[in-house]
């Protein structure tokens, strides 16, 4: 019987629930398999926690756009830039600046 990413990646947190690339790498297999609420949630737990995985942020903004929620995915990239620039991750700062002026008027009221 084969074991699929996710069943590993699951195998491995029940020895280490607290790791922060588990725990991002089950929220990116859950959005592969189709579970991207299930993977959201997970990269919102990682985002408020303290420090906040700065990855997490990025990637849920991008989770949002690609499901229409992009009023959402705006405030996940907007906290995401001041998280990063607070750690002093400019590089992720940036990338998350340029998706969410890509983004431009869409999704907003």
């Amino acid at each position: 019987m084969t074991t699929s990413r996710r069943e590993k990646i699951e195998s491995l947190l029940k020895d280490e629930p607290q790791d922060v690339f588990l725990r991002y790498s089950l929220a990116l297999e859950l959005e592969g398999c189709g579970e991207w609420e299930a993977g959201l949630e997970i990269l919102e737990q990682l985002a408020r926690e303290n420090p906040p995985y700065v990855p997490a942020f990025h990637m849920a903004g991008q989770h949002l756009v690609k499901h229409g929620r992009v009023a959402d995915a705006r405030r996940a990239l907007r906290e995401g830039i001041e998280a990063a620039r607070a750690a002093g991750e400019s590089h992720a700062a940036a990338e998350m600046a340029e998706l969410l002026t890509s983004l431009g008027s869409a999704g907003e009221d």
